[in-house]
């Protein structure tokens, strides 16, 4: 395992306006290791992504990558559903953060296209429109793209919201197979018993850091309460929150290929 932190934050903090969205967040995340990130909505999990890859500048503190080779799948994706982009020209996306856009495809980078259609079982999906998908079609088609980049890297916000149990299963085999490959791999969750059995460790969120360490050390009764702070309803084993506005952040194609193409992501 790399001793070089694949996340490292120092007194990160991210205001929108007045109102602060992550305050003095100071972690570092092994790499190779899965992490879950939990916290009601409006904690700042989706502000931490995007300051991560670079779409969000703080106001204090700094947060930095140990590899380029970062994947992120945001929760929401501004696209038009006439916009003429096909499930494959999605996945190919992917390689564009190595090629740029009028680099040559190469075997290697054909193949991991092919890699990121077959893993997510969307190959006959392959000519369809992205606007005209599913929401758990969609998923992988985003996810496909994050193999096809074969990342070391992989920030996922909230993977599993919309889609179907098989969708849900193939996900969650896909991030173990990636950890497993020595990849790491944060996880924005709100499923509780998911959070405490498949991860290596748990990052709870509320705009600052409240516990971060594994799940027998996290996951505790009096830990959850402060970091979802009576804001949360918890049916089974998901957890419900209150939506806030002040964490949504969403992704525009436009934003695709800022920092000359630092980071690549529909």
């Amino acid at each position: 395992m790399s001793k070089t932190p694949a996340v490292e934050a120092r007194g990160l903090t991210v205001r929108f306006g007045a109102a602060t969205a992550l305050e003095d967040v100071t972690l570092e995340i092994p790499a190779g290791t899965s992490v879950a990130l939990l916290g009601p909505n409006g904690s700042g999990k989706s502000t931490l992504f995007a300051a991560a890859v670079g779409l969000l500048d703080p106001v204090s503190g700094s947060i930095e990558l140990g590899t380029r080779r970062v994947a992120f799948v945001p929760q929401r994706l501004d696209l038009d559903p006439a916009f003429p982009v096909s499930v494959e020209d999605v996945v190919r996306m992917g390689r564009y953060g190595e090629l740029g856009w009028f680099g040559r495809f190469t075997d290697r980078d054909t193949d991991l296209v092919a890699r990121g259609l077959d893993e997510l079982d969307i190959k006959h999906l392959a000519r369809r429109r992205f606007g005209s998908l599913s929401g758990g079609e969609r998923q992988r088609a985003l996810l496909g793209q994050a193999v096809a980049q074969d990342a070391e890297l992989m920030l996922l916000d909230e993977p599993f919201t919309g889609v179907d149990a098989p969708t849900g299963e193939a996900i969650g085999a896909l991030m173990r197979r990636w950890r497993d490959q020595g990849s790491t791999v944060v996880v924005a969750t709100h499923d509780l018993q998911s959070a405490a059995r498949d991860f290596d460790l748990v990052l709870c969120l509320n705009r600052r850091v409240v516990a971060f360490g594994p799940p027998a050390e996290t996951c505790t009764e009096e830990i959850l309460t402060e970091t979802f702070a009576g804001r949360t309803v918890k049916v089974g084993a998901t957890l419900i929150d209150e939506p806030k506005s002040i964490d949504t952040v969403s992704v525009k194609v436009t934003d695709v290929y800022r920092d000359n193409l630092k980071y690549i992501y529909m």
